[in-house]
This record gives C-alpha cells, sequence and structure tokens, in this order.
C-alpha cells in the first residue's frame, strides 16, 4: 500500500476557495481504481498543547493507494489536471510525501 500526505498551503484567505474544488473532486477520486482513502484535514480546533497547527492557509490530503502504479494513474487523470488548473494559481506552497509502510 501507498501513502501520500500532501501539504497544501494556500495563498492568504484562499484555503476555503481550494477546498471547495477540492470537495468537487473528491468523488471522481474515489472512483479511481486502487483508491483505498482520499481526503482533506486541517487543525483540529481546540488542539492539544503539544500540536505542531499546519496554520490557517494550510490544509493536508491524506491519501492511500493500492500500489504505486494506481498513484501514477490518479496523478495523470484528467480530473485531476482540471483540478490543478483551477487551483495553482492559490496555492503558495505544496509539499507531497510518497511513503510505503514498513
Amino acid at each position: 500500500m501507498i501513502h501520500v500526505l500532501a501539504i497544501i498551503t494556500a495563498l492568504p484567505g484562499q484555503r476555503a476557495t481550494i477546498l471547495e474544488a477540492f470537495k468537487a473532486n473528491v468523488p471522481k477520486v474515489h472512483a479511481e481504481v486502487g483508491c483505498i482513502e482520499y481526503g482533506a484535514v486541517v487543525d483540529a480546533d481546540p488542539t492539544t498543547p503539544t500540536a505542531t497547527p499546519a496554520g490557517p492557509d494550510t490544509f493536508i490530503v491524506i491519501e492511500k493507494w493500492a500500489s504505486l502504479d494506481a498513484l501514477k494513474a490518479h496523478a495523470a487523470a484528467p480530473h485531476m489536471a482540471e483540478y490543478a488548473a483551477k487551483t495553482r494559481p492559490l496555492v503558495a506552497k505544496r509539499v507531497v510525501h510518497v511513503l510505503s509502510g514498513v
């Protein structure tokens, strides 16, 4: 299984706009072959004293894929290109971690 943590930081005040586009795209991603989990999370409110907040402009996408090939197909999907075109101008920073279990 492949795990992905994508940390997306929006331009100031643009997180809600990006998340709206993200949520509209989720059903298409869930329908992809090999998609086990795909969703966005933000800081809990309230959080714990030991937590490191992501911040008001950041959200994290948590993904699980059956295989690296499934993840590659996801990245090449037309709906992902459409999502990227809509949101790219609103993103300040994007960090993607692709991980496997140990």
